[in-house]
């Protein structure tokens, strides 16, 4: 049975995931600065925000960006990892979860589904829970 490597595809999986709602929903520095600006010369001049509130807002931010950056970076080892261990199947015979699909390990691949063991007759196992491996 292969546990750790299908435990990493569903991570790559979810690092495709994850990479295109960040590449959505992300805020770089100027945008940042330009709400900034917009809030500081929209204020009540009665009523001013402390400038230490400004720099909590900022600070905040650049804690959000830092910590989507190292998520990205841990996804991408989590990749490196599942192909490393999956480099190790070459050569020996594996056998799809639903059993429809057998053969010897020719190469190993990140694909679209995760990561899959490419077969000496051409076809290709995608690792996951219930794959066999003799």
């Amino acid at each position: 049975m292969v546990t750790a490597v299908s435990s990493a595809t569903a991570a790559s999986t979810s690092q495709t995931t994850s990479t295109a709602s960040t590449a959505k929903s992300t805020l770089d520095y100027n945008s940042f600065l330009q709400l900034l600006v917009a809030e500081m010369s929209n204020q009540d001049p009665l009523n001013p925000t402390d400038s230490t509130e400004y720099v909590a807002q900022f600070a905040t931010f650049s804690g959000v960006e830092q910590s989507i950056q190292t998520n990205s970076k841990l996804d991408s080892l989590m990749a490196v990892s599942a192909l490393t261990q999956a480099n190790s199947l070459i050569g020996r015979t594996i056998t799809s979860a639903d059993g429809a699909t057998s053969g010897v390990v020719s190469a190993v691949r990140a694909g679209s589904t995760g990561i899959e063991a490419v077969l000496e007759g051409g076809g290709s196992v995608t690792l996951e829970s219930g794959t066999e491996v003799q």
